[in-house]
């Protein structure tokens, strides 16, 4: 008898459970809809090219901030004192990206570095 009281228990709360997850449910996808009917709303309230229409900022892809990354991390090595690596970075940012736009900044660089790794091998 005890472990049907149980089992009615864990079986209503189960149910109790299910429906706040449908009532969830249906609360979502009626504000999406809202969403979307303001949206659409907005879009055909305000004319092309309006000074109010927000403007999609592109994003950096992934090739973009892989090439910034080793540029940074480049340069984190040269003022680390750490030509040596700092070269083997540019050249590999070089050598996968030979297009990039930081091409030229990343030659200055090694230019520089290579410079620094000169006086310092003499001293040494």
């Amino acid at each position: 008898m005890k472990a049907m009281v149980w089992l009615v228990s864990l079986a209503a709360l189960g149910g109790f459970a299910y429906w706040i997850w449908l009532m969830r449910a249906k609360w979502e996808a009626r504000r999406r809809a809202a969403e979307d009917r303001f949206a659409t709303f907005v879009a055909q309230a305000l004319p092309n090219g309006a000074p109010g229409a927000p403007l999609p900022t592109p994003r950096p892809s992934n090739e973009v901030l892989l090439q910034r990354l080793l540029l940074e991390a480049a340069a984190k090595a040269g003022e680390a004192g750490e030509p040596a690596l700092s070269i083997q970075l540019y050249a590999r940012l070089l050598t996968r990206y030979p297009q990039t736009s930081f091409a030229d900044q990343a030659r200055a660089a090694v230019e520089a570095q290579k410079k620094k790794l000169a006086a310092a091998r003499p001293a040494a």
